[in-house]
């Protein structure tokens, strides 16, 4: 066979194999949820009705819980770019003291989940918190603006992702078109609306975009506000009834489809496609010097908001360190230990569920770095015909929300090869993995949720190892890959001695990325582990907050060792992406 037959062959052997993997593993399980809401018998996924659906919408609880979540999502993404964009325009545009050092802290907020920065946030504003101890109030985020709570709370943890992506797109305007607009006569606030806005609308809309699903489907935020009446959170009590009951399946599908047709409605108005540049200069070659007093400002207020968004973070570490008990009406703990930590790594429970986010995570990230490659290999290298379809595939975990995932992995559990039968044209085909080794449960006597977690980690992670591969090897000549292959390499051996050790810091930063976020990951721990024999550690820090006396002291010393850990490995991945890090957060 000829060489060339023979490496489109091998190619399109593993787009087909990866297509397939994809298919199982991200279609399938969203195919399931969908198929579940417009089912008439809930048990079997049989059936069509839309009675499902109207229900939701008769419904007033569900319905409210609509209107929260979506509120939730505007007013979230509204204040993160509030607060990221005039950040990210003092960024690329001017010169100012501690520029350099005040850029890193701004990616501070995304080191802890949301779900667990609401842990300090109840320290420091719930009615016996720091804030109404220093005012003499009582006024509780946690109770009567519970709302708000969750709003603030997801804001300062997300705003980062649209800084990343602002700064992203302004670093590659043409500044010879402000300056054009400038010789004109068009001042700053023209030109920045009349300008700058539109050329850096896509980016724009990217960032919100992952700002928008992501707090739209937020689970853990609300959860730990104790704000129930929000979809996500309606979803995940509704679990109880899902083997019996439709409802949570027609809820399920109303958020997804809500969530797609926001992001429809988003693309269309927002994102349109954005004007070519004719020229890039350097934006650190046109960076004006601002005057001292402007220079003080700029810095006053990057500082400012970097403080607002650790605060969170302050109370986490301080409710870590404080005695159980000891912080209760008082602007700061009246007694300190380290006791919370050593519990946090040596009590059975959290020992347990660390080790198995370890193993998790580690394994995920393995996973995801090969089949990364590959899917790289494919977009960049090939010639394979349908690489757009792969493309979108790879990045769809992205668009989807993680609740929406996680609900339909438990639906695949349930479902033909897993449990129930397949009919097919009057031929019934029993669930022939049911009671074997290979079957998976998520409820039962004997739940098998490990490899369902693997994948789930895996397949929500996979967009940020399939960038940053991209990115590696569109710096990459291929003709290096050619020469080795002229010289009698094969193509696996010129891929493993040349390639990966080309892009290796790319493999690197987003086999970090997927695994930390990984060992955090919340909606698909929380849904799929059911029992504490498989928690993870956001599972195992949810159930220490619901734990009387200690728990929530250990609980957030568990979220400072995470906190950490995500802070090293973004440090780590902004050394070697530098600005292309944003690119990670785009859909």
């Amino acid at each position: 066979m000829p060489a060339r037959f023979s490496k489109l062959f091998v190619e399109y052997g593993l787009y087909i194999a990866i297509l397939a993997g994809l298919a199982a593993f991200l279609l399938y399980p969203i195919g399931l949820t969908v198929r579940g809401g417009f089912a008439s018998d809930p048990a079997t996924g049989s059936g069509f009705t839309l009675e499902h659906i109207r229900m939701v919408f008769a419904d007033p609880v569900l319905v409210e819980g609509l209107v929260n979540a979506f509120a939730i999502a505007v007013w979230t993404t509204t204040l993160s770019i509030v607060v990221a964009l005039p950040l990210a325009i003092l960024s690329a545009n001017f010169k100012f003291p501690g520029k350099t050092l005040l850029n890193a802290c701004v990616l501070v907020p995304l080191i802890l989940p949301p779900f667990v920065g609401a842990i300090g946030a109840h320290a420091l504003l719930g009615r016996a918190g720091s804030l109404n101890s220093l005012l003499g109030t009582e006024f509780d985020f946690f109770g009567s603006a519970r709302f708000w709570g969750v709003v603030i709370v997801q804001a300062l943890h997300l705003y980062p992702i649209i800084y990343l992506n602002a700064t992203a797109s302004l670093a590659n305007l043409d500044p010879a078109l402000d300056e054009s607009a400038e010789n004109l006569g068009a001042g700053p606030i023209r030109r920045f609306f009349k300008i700058t806005l539109p050329l850096i609308r896509p980016g724009l809309f990217a960032g919100a975009t992952i700002v928008f699903i992501w707090a739209f489907t937020e689970l853990g935020t609300p959860l730990m506000f104790d704000f129930t009446t929000v979809t996500p959170v309606q979803i995940f009590y509704g679990l109880k009834e899902v083997e019996n009951s439709a409802e949570p399946y027609a809820l399920t599908v109303v958020l997804l489809i809500a969530a797609v047709l926001l992001y429809l409605v988003g693309k269309g108005l927002f994102g349109k496609r954005g004007y070519a540049m004719y020229a890039k200069a350097s934006r650190a070659g046109g960076e004006i010097a601002l005057p001292w007093w402007g220079g003080l400002l700029a810095t006053g207020f990057f500082a400012g908001v970097t403080i607002l968004a650790v605060l969170p973070h302050f109370g986490v570490v301080l409710t870590a360190l404080t005695e159980p008990g000891q912080w209760y009406k008082t602007v700061l703990p009246t007694s300190l230990t380290l006791d919370n930590f050593d519990q946090a790594l040596t009590h059975p429970d959290a020992f347990g569920s660390i080790r198995n986010s370890l193993q998790l995570a580690g394994i995920a990230m393995i996973l995801d770095i090969g089949v990364g490659l590959m899917i790289g290999y494919l977009l960049v290298r090939s010639r394979v015909r349908g690489k757009a379809v792969l493309d979108a595939l790879s990045m769809l975990p992205l668009a989807v929300p993680g609740l929406v995932m996680a609900f339909g992995y438990v639906a695949m559990t349930l479902r033909w090869p897993f449990g129930g039968d397949l009919t097919i044209f009057g031929v019934t085909i029993p669930a022939f993995l049911d009671g074997t080794i290979f079957d998976l449960e998520v409820f039962g006597a004997a739940p098998n949720p490990f490899p369902l977690l693997i994948i789930a980690y895996a397949v929500r992670r996979l967009p940020y190892i399939v960038r940053s591969t991209v990115a590696g090897l569109e710096q990459t000549s291929g003709e290096l890959e050619e020469a080795a292959l002229n010289l009698g390499a094969n193509r696996v051996t010129a891929i493993r001695k040349i390639i990966v050790p080309l892009i290796m810091a790319n493999l690197i930063a987003g086999g970090l990325l997927v695994f930390s976020f990984s060992m955090l990951e919340v909606s698909d721990s929380l849904i799929l582990a059911q029992q504490e024999l498989h928690y993870p550690i956001t599972k195992r820090i949810f159930a220490f907050t619901m734990r009387l006396g200690d728990g929530p002291f250990i609980a957030s010393a568990m979220g400072v060792w995470g906190m950490t850990l995500l802070a090293l490995t973004l440090f780590g991945a902004s050394l070697l992406l530098g600005k292309k890090l944003g690119a990670i957060f785009r859909v």
